[in-house]
């Protein structure tokens, strides 16, 4: 590891109030696929995303189960998808700066990796598998709650659905709007779609999602905050 990455680790850690014991295992979570370089002998963030994600979802769903013990599923359920989809994930990484310790290829900077919300998501889940196996699920937990502590606060305002809030803009101001799907990617059971919201002469945004549906509600909720 060189001087540059043991110094943008070590950033990282102050920023997020936790040191680690096994560097090997953050540099893993902070390693895009784009660094790897046909090298054999390193491996990047994806195998720990995918448990981050898992960690996560338990950690906000637990929170919210105490946060709101009368709420029936329906109510919960949109407050968890506002807290865990790849927009939330991007949007904590850039508030603990996760972009600056990222290590990644020449040419994924140069095209702006390090604030592309995909990678930042990922990364953001990624780090959050590394402390879990680090130092347990407490300590896991604990990041998750410091680093979801603005946005759990504001929750209620998150889950308002999305579509229906950027409908009713357009219509009080008789614009149309559309969403276009401009991508999928990824195998079938895992599939990533890119939608854009459109409202004509005012904006567009894009967002991502695991359905159409997520990509669409990523997509209203990234145009809404252009426009509020």
């Amino acid at each position: 590891m060189t001087r540059a990455r043991k110094g943008a680790l070590a950033a990282l850690e102050a920023r997020i109030g936790y040191r680690f014991k096994d560097d090997a295992r953050a540099r893993e979570a902070l390693r895009h696929g784009s660094a790897l370089d046909q090298r054999s002998d390193l491996r990047s963030n994806e195998r720990l995303e995918f448990l981050g994600d898992r960690v996560l979802n338990l950690v906000i769903a637990e929170e919210l189960f105490k946060a709101f013990p009368t709420s029936a599923e329906g109510r919960l359920a949109p407050r968890f998808n506002a807290l865990v989809d790849r927009t939330a994930c991007a949007r904590v990484a850039r508030r603990i700066g996760l972009g600056d310790a990222l290590e990644m290829s020449r040419s994924e900077e140069e095209s702006g990796g390090r604030d592309k919300d995909a990678i930042l998501a990922d990364a953001c889940e990624a780090l959050i598998a590394a402390i879990y196996l680090d130092d347990g699920f407490e300590t896991a937990r604990d990041f998750v709650l410091r680093a979801w502590a603005e946005d759990l606060k504001t929750v209620e305002q998150s889950a308002r659905d999305a579509k229906s809030r950027l409908q009713e803009w357009a219509a009080a101001r008789r614009k149309a709007l559309r969403y276009r799907h401009l991508e999928r990617e990824g195998p079938d059971h895992a599939p990533r779609f890119v939608v854009e919201a459109v409202i004509d002469d005012v904006g567009a945004a894009r967002g991502e999602g695991g359905s159409k549906r997520e990509a669409e509600q990523a997509a209203a909720k990234a145009l809404l905050e252009q426009l509020e």
